[in-house]
């Protein structure tokens, strides 16, 4: 039985992109590829060297639409999951995975998304609206930022105190539990 080989995209610390290679390490079904970051990132990158896990960081410069779709075809990427990755996905690479890019996005989608809304930002948006709950969800990416199909969403409640850091433990806790579990299942449905 063939793997889904499933490349992330980081900009971030990537505790996504780790939570991810150590759950899908023994799995018989779905294998971490590669890691392409917009960021140095040791951590990520000592764990890919570990783990035998292509790695490759674009720091230095932009990255390039031709740059993006060569490194998904050098690592024969399935799906591309986007794990706290902030820039713009090219139409070029959305029509060449049509449904295999998936998005983690810490809101409750469809309110707090797109362009500039990730990280602080938007748990500093969730608060000043003075919601009462906030959230993860997980969506399909298409051409707009934040847009596409909604595959889950998971909630936690916002106390009367609550900071933008102590949302974003909460919401941080969310993605640990619900990020992998809802892949594997879209990774094992979707074959």
């Amino acid at each position: 039985m063939t793997k889904q080989r499933l490349s992330i995209f980081i900009s971030g610390k990537g505790s996504n992109a780790i939570n991810l290679i150590h759950y899908f390490k023994k799995s018989s079904e779905v294998e971490i590829a590669a890691v392409l970051s917009t960021k140095e990132n040791e951590s990520v990158e000592s764990l890919c060297k570990t783990e035998g896990i292509n790695y490759e960081s674009f720091a230095q410069k932009p990255i390039e639409t031709l740059e993006l779709i060569n490194f998904c075809d050098k690592n024969k990427t399935d799906w591309i999951i986007l794990a706290g990755f902030l820039k713009k996905i090219p139409v070029e690479l959305v029509q060449k995975f049509p449904n295999k890019i998936v998005n983690l996005h810490p809101s409750l989608l469809p309110k707090f998304g797109g362009k500039g809304m990730y990280g602080m930002h938007v748990h500093k948006a969730v608060l000043e609206a003075k919601e009462q709950k906030s959230g993860i969800s997980i969506h399909f990416v298409n051409e707009e930022f934040d847009k596409g199909k909604i595959i889950a969403q998971f909630e936690t409640d916002l106390s009367p105190n609550e900071t933008p850091e102590s949302l974003a433990a909460k919401i941080h806790e969310l993605e640990m539990n619900y990020f992998p579990e809802v892949l594997k299942q879209l990774l094992i449905t979707k074959k």
